[in-house]
């Protein structure tokens, strides 16, 4: 009797092959299935477990085992002291406007666009960054979406309040010719990086609880402050001016100065020959007035007789020495006595001096 053959069919063989294929790819995908729940967490980063959707663990650097998809999901986020940075591109007003459509551009709508108002009705371009870490992954990660714009309107609404708070020049050096090494003025300028993190603070400690909490937190806020182009251009047109006005008012005194000292010299010099000239005629006075003084003295002490004769005596040859002809008269009689004086002056001089009076 003849035993049955065991050789498939083409079909049998089909069927048989299809299979294997199906047990070999089962089994594959269970493996990469079963490894893909294993997941590295860096240092630097933390880990939220999410199972069917819900909030399930916070984990931190390591290994993490989690079932796959769908029914845990992973999302990995910086760690809690990574520091996040954030740029608030809606105060540059580049970003605005792109916001604005061509015909915008060419009106007055973009005009304000990236400026701020100050308190002394001034404007300032104010570029900001923002500096923060994760305090609540789990609030976190739900907020993660909005963050950055939550960010952007806290961030612009404090820059428009502190501004519209301060003057130009506590914001930034726009005329640094006025400050004069203010120290004042540049804690004033570092103390307006505190009130934009004071004031992010407390918008987002109103926030904490909420639905809304993002979960972090301001670690510190950078500022970079500038003015308009057209004003820019005019601040240095009065600096300019400033330092040459001032330059002018330096020349002015110096020259001022100059020609005080020459004047003070100048007076000086002619107070010095004044005095001199009052002590040389205070002298000649002195010895022009000693014989009226002595005559007088004489005259109190009842001996002015012999004084004027002996003044006759002196002075009478000093006149006849000048005098070309000298005519004297006696009043008692009618007798002249004539005198001649040296021929060199009776021919030079015609000159003469009649006497009339007793003749010594």
């Amino acid at each position: 009797m003849k035993k049955p053959s065991n050789t498939l069919t083409p079909w049998g063989q089909s069927y048989r092959i299809a299979f294997f294929s199906l047990y070999g790819a089962t089994l594959l995908a269970a493996l990469v299935w079963l490894f893909s729940s294993f997941h590295q967490v860096s240092p630097d980063s933390q880990a939220v477990v999410f199972r069917f959707g819900q909030p399930l663990a916070v984990e931190h650097s390591g290994m993490l085992f989690a079932w796959p998809k769908p029914i845990d999901r992973i999302e990995v986020i910086p760690g809690a002291d990574r520091i996040l940075q954030h740029d608030v591109k809606p105060l540059q007003r580049s970003e605005q406007l792109k916001l604005l459509s061509g015909a915008q551009l060419y009106s007055d709508a973009g005009t304000g666009a990236g400026y701020l108002l100050t308190g002394d009705a001034g404007v300032v371009q104010l570029n900001m960054q923002v500096f923060y870490r994760i305090d609540s992954p789990l609030r976190y990660v739900l907020q993660r979406p909005h963050i950055d714009a939550l960010i952007d309107r806290l961030a612009q609404r404090a820059a428009t309040l502190v501004c519209a708070g301060r003057d130009l020049d506590t914001v930034l050096v726009a005329r640094p010719e006025t400050m004069q090494n203010d120290s004042h003025a540049a804690q004033a300028r570092s103390k307006l990086r505190g009130d934009l993190k004071q004031m992010l603070d407390q918008d987002l400690a109103r926030l904490k609880g909420s639905e809304n909490d993002p979960g972090i937190v301001i670690e510190r806020v950078d500022i970079a402050s500038s003015l308009p182009d057209n004003a820019v251009a005019a601040f240095n047109s009065v600096l300019t001016a400033s330092q040459q006005a001032e330059q002018r008012v330096a020349q002015a005194q110096n020259e001022a100065t100059r020609l005080q000292q020459k004047s003070q010299q100048e007076a000086d010099r002619i107070l010095q020959q004044a005095q001199a000239g009052r002590s040389e005629m205070h002298a000649k006075a002195e010895v022009a007035t000693q014989s009226i003084l002595k005559l007088a003295q004489a005259r109190a002490e009842g001996s002015e007789a012999d004084i004027l004769q002996r003044l006759w005596r002196e002075r009478v040859s000093t006149v006849l020495s000048s005098a070309g002809q000298v005519i004297a008269v006696n009043p008692q009689d009618s007798s002249n006595l004539i005198l001649t004086g040296p021929a060199s002056q009776a021919d030079t001089s015609s000159s003469s001096l009649q006497f009339f009076g007793g003749i010594p």
